[in-house]
């Protein structure tokens, strides 16, 4: 039987995907062993998972006990404090897997309930999984800078492409399927000029599910040779970003931005676009996740600058073998086993009977 934090938790998962730039969360409200409200939070829908879980146990909700993934914010935002709301409703005890990493918020919402008389606990058991559940808004938080995750599609030793035909697919439905579901949790995808070339690619949100904001979709295109016509530019809606340098063509440059595309010079010092600067970019502008569906070079480009904070590489049963199919990371590589880029955190996720990912986050020196 689930926990009451459980379905607390369980609730705000479903507003991932639909939340960002605000943390999921769930609360549920429990008086004399009886659940009496439940919610959870959608930009869409302004309330917070506290208020619906107050507004659905109304009076029950005295004397109650609030289980809940995130700590209740103590400032007002576009809508007023959830602490606030939590005492006015008499609610008797809190319990809750995590403080909010919020600097507005960060334990001033314990405090609040505390000195109004409401009981307050951590259930530290559940502190693992609250933080997975919104890593991107804690990283963010924390860092000041968006998550970034390179994703990847690969054979067993670790190729992403063929020297020649390139047609069809390296993993399953199943398995793109689930990378669908990565898009829906991410805020912005990034891929290089030759993925695009290459494949004349959407990079979409496939799911059909409910966004907290568009998906925002990044091309890294030092000469601004993405065409016009592309299917990326033919259905730009303000969602697409081309990140330059000063190389690329004023004439190109106006003709993509009078297609709705935005266009930023961002010239790093090897002359090439620049991924430090357009992480700045996004954090200033809130975009709290960055995934990287690219080329061998761009996903080197990412892991070697220290941009990346984790992969998630998708394997299929299959070998290309030889010395020209591309490897999932290119570039100039590390020259020593000994100054190969380390991974913390790892784990295994079935995705077919024969396939599986691997999630991991780099092992930096700030952890």
């Amino acid at each position: 039987m689930k926990s009451h934090l459980e379905e607390a938790l369980d609730f705000a998962a479903q507003g991932l995907g639909r939340v960002s730039p605000n943390p999921a969360v769930g609360a549920v409200i429990v008086n004399a062993g009886e659940v009496v409200g439940r919610g959870f939070h959608t930009w869409s829908g302004m309330k917070h998972a506290e208020v619906i879980a107050l507004e659905q146990a109304g009076e029950r909700a005295k004397g109650g006990t609030l289980y809940i993934n995130l700590e209740p914010c103590s400032h007002q935002g576009r809508t007023p404090p959830c602490a606030d709301a939590v005492i006015a409703a008499g609610i008797k005890k809190v319990v809750a897997a995590m403080e909010d990493p919020n600097p507005r918020v960060k334990g001033r919402g314990f405090a609040r309930l505390r000195a109004a008389g409401v009981e307050v606990e951590i259930d530290s058991a559940y502190s693992a999984r609250a933080i997975a559940l919104n890593e991107a808004f804690v990283h963010f938080m924390r860092t000041g800078l968006p998550l970034v995750t390179v994703k990847a599609a690969v054979t067993l030793d670790g190729k992403i492409a063929a020297p020649e035909d390139n047609q069809g697919w390296i993993t399953s439905e199943a398995a793109r399927a689930h990378v669908q579901i990565l898009r829906h949790r991410s805020d912005a995808i990034l891929t290089g000029i030759g993925t695009v070339l290459a494949d004349d690619c959407l990079l979409t949100d496939r799911t059909g599910e409910e966004r907290g904001r568009p998906l925002l979709r990044i091309v890294l295109d030092s000469q601004l040779r993405l065409p016009a016509e592309s299917k990326m530019v033919t259905s730009c809606n303000t969602d697409v970003l081309v990140v330059t340098t000063s190389a690329a063509s004023t004439e190109r440059r106006k003709r993509l931005e009078s297609r709705g595309v935005r266009v930023e010079v961002l010239e790093g010092s090897d002359g090439r676009a620049d991924l430090r600067a357009l992480t700045a970019i996004l954090a200033r502008e809130q975009y709290q996740s960055l995934m990287i569906e690219a080329g061998s070079r761009v996903n080197w480009s990412a892991l070697e600058s220290g941009v990346a904070d984790k992969i998630y590489f998708y394997y299929a049963p299959k070998i290309l073998g030889g010395t020209q199919s591309l490897p999932v990371a290119g570039g100039a590589g590390r020259l020593r086993r000994a100054d190969a880029i380390a991974f913390r955190d790892v784990k295994l996720h079935q995705i077919t009977a024969n396939e599986f990912a691997v999630e991991a986050w780099v092992a930096k020196s700030h952890w």
